[in-house]
Parts: C-alpha cells; structure tokens; sequence
C-alpha cells in the first residue's frame, strides 16, 4: 500500500511517499482500505515538527474508507461497511479522562495518510448515510470538536446566540450545528469574501475583524449589550479577551484552538463578574461522534469542502492551509 511517512527534520518538504505492506487485522481488529483524510491544525503541528513525533510515522487524524477485513470477535462491522476515523478510539463514551485520551491517529499511532489501516474497530465508526468518503473524512476531528463544543458542553437551545470566529473546518460545523439547533449565529473573519459565504450558510450578523479590532464591543452592541450565550473560541490567547467582552452573563466560551498563541493575559475580573464558563475541548468521545451522526443525518448538514488533493500532495495540501486560503475543509482523495 502507499503511504506517507514523516523524515527528520520534520517539515513540509521531508514528506516522503513509500510503499508498506499492509497488516491483517488480529482479534478485535478491522482492516479499512481508506479512501480519504482532511486536513486539521493538529496534523499541521504533527508534519512541521511542532509537536514531537516519532520519525516514520504516517500522520493525519482523520480518514474514511471500506473494511476490507475483519479480525476474530468483531461483530460491530462486516466486510463492505462504509466507515470513518475515531480521534481517540479509547474513550467510548462519558467524561474525558487521561487514560481515555490517548492512541491517536498520526500522533501517537500511525494515521490515515495511507491507502490501508489496520486498527482496532473501536477507531471507527459508521459514516452518515449518502456521504462521500471526503465528506466523511471532514468530520471525526473538526465537527466532533463543535458538535461537543455546543451539544455537549454549552447545552445549546433553540434562541440561543453563538458566535463563531473564523472560515475553518471547526467554526463553519460549529455555525451549521447551530443553525440546525435554531441558534441565531455571529461570525467573524477578516474577509468580506468569506463572510458573505458565512453568511449564504445561515450566519445574521458579520463582523469583520480586521477592520473592527474591538470586535467584542461591536458585538455587545449588536447584541442591545447583551452579549452572546456562546463563543466558540478558536483564536486562543489573541481573541479570549475580546470573547470575553463578548460573551453574555452566565454565557459559555468553548476554548478549543490557539491559533494566535498559547498564552497571553486574562481580563479575569470581568470574566468572574459576568459567571461565564470557559470550557476547554479537545474533540470527543466515539459515543458523541455516533450521535452527531444521527444528528447530521436528521438535518441533512453537509460539509463545506474547498480544496482536494491527491495523496502525494499531502505538503501541496498543507500550504493552502497555511496561506489560510481555505473555506471549511481541506481534503486529501485517494
């Protein structure tokens, strides 16, 4: 089977294509033929070398395919089933805890950046039904992790005001989970562009940030200053002090990406003041994943998919996600 497999000094350019043999599943295990993997911040920390790996491993987290084969004792699937990626395919179900969270795919076990995996089937689960393997592929990471963020932590209910930041994979699930669960949806981005696409996919009201660096007071004042039940916090220690701003009495912050950095201060008085919640989320569980496929099939969601590569162009893939010229999901197909 082809593969990519990750070359010290890791980087965009060690990226190598190669040839492994393919493993038959042992007991409680299922061989997927994979057909499909998306692209996430995460596995871009994995292949730059930012987070430390060991060297041959296959990254990305996320992948979609057919099992190809069954081990002794599984019953959850057969030959033919069409399937998807789990992120931690040891925490079935409840309440993050350390031991749960561990063998993930492309970080700490090899990934789908090959066409045949073999692993055990608690690492899969069914796709919705009618999806392509690429639509698939977009889910086990970034719309588990705003599935939870809303579903699970923040409790969304019908009227309810969330606000998204940004045009990635995460903050456009996160804008169409909550438009299926009748949430009003604000969005911010720093492309015009963008934002009228954010809003065709049901976001009311936009706000630039680039042009409105105070977003969180714009946003107070859209809101009759109020402010928004919830955020979903991707930005990280840049954008936490204007979500504060932003966010409602007794609101919710899903604090799940850093992408303008790991640290910065706090304007904690009015965060205490206003009894908000700060949640950090790092995905899911297999259990939440199974019913945010129910949830999407229900709705009839659909990802937004803006670019797809073959899997030799893995590092072709991964510059459009730094040029951040992406809207949604980017996808590898093979």
């Amino acid at each position: 089977m082809k593969a990519i497999q990750l070359n010290q000094p890791f980087g965009l350019d060690n990226l190598s294509a190669v040839e492994i043999e393919p493993r038959d599943p042992g007991p409680g295990e299922v061989r997927v033929r994979n057909h499909a993997s998306s692209l996430n911040f995460h596995d871009y920390v994995v292949v730059i070398g930012m987070l430390p790996v060991d060297e041959g491993r296959i990254p990305m987290s996320d992948g979609a395919g057919v099992v190809e084969a069954v081990g002794e004792g599984v019953t959850e699937f057969a030959v033919g089933d069409k399937v998807m990626s789990v992120f931690f395919p040891n925490w079935e179900s409840g309440d993050p805890v350390r031991e749960n969270m561990t063998a993930v795919p492309g970080d700490m076990a090899d990934g789908f950046a090959a066409e045949t995996v073999t692993m055990p089937a608690s690492a899969f689960t069914r796709i919705p039904a009618g999806y392509s393997f690429e639509q698939a592929a977009t889910l086990p990471c970034a719309a588990l992790t705003a599935w939870r963020a809303l579903m699970v932590e923040a409790r969304v209910k019908p009227g309810d005001t969330v606000l998204v930041q940004g045009s990635g994979g995460v903050s456009v699930f996160a804008l169409q989970f909550a438009r299926a669960a009748g949430c009003r949806v604000i969005a911010t981005s720093s492309s015009d562009d963008k934002l009228a696409r954010l809003k065709d996919l049901g976001a009311e009201i936009l706000v630039n940030y680039r042009e409105t660096e105070a977003w969180g007071d714009e946003v107070l004042s859209l809101t009759g200053g109020r402010g928004v039940d919830v955020v979903i916090e991707v930005g990280g220690a840049g954008t936490l002090p204007q979500s504060i701003r932003a966010i409602s009495f007794g609101g919710h912050i899903s604090m799940i990406g850093v992408l303008t950095g790991i640290s910065g201060e706090v304007p904690t008085a009015e965060f205490f003041q206003k009894n908000a919640v700060l949640s950090g989320i790092t995905v899911g569980s297999r259990r939440e994943q199974m019913d945010m496929v129910a949830a999407i099939e229900a709705n009839g969601i659909v990802p937004e998919i803006s670019h797809t590569f073959a899997l030799e162009e893995i590092a072709d893939a991964f510059r459009v996600q730094e040029s951040q010229g992406h809207f949604g999901k980017i996808c590898l197909s093979f």
